[in-house]
């Protein structure tokens, strides 16, 4: 599995897991909707993905060695 084909599937995943969670917890959809609304929320919702997506593809990864 080459490294572009691994990306894109996993960027398909991931969004498959949102649309998911969207449909389990309505409340997390609605401070989705909201945060594109109001700017403190947004900032919010841009760190929760970034949490996100660091524990996604950064956790588990050791150090490069040399």
């Amino acid at each position: 599995m080459n490294p572009r084909f691994r990306l894109v599937l996993q960027v398909i995943a991931l969004f498959i897991v949102l649309a998911v969670l969207a449909l389990i917890f309505p409340a997390a959809f609605k401070f989705a909707e909201g945060a594109a609304r109001s700017i403190v929320r947004l900032w919010w919702l841009v760190l929760l993905v970034a949490l996100a997506l660091w524990l996604i593809w950064g956790v588990g990864r050791g150090p490069k060695n040399k």
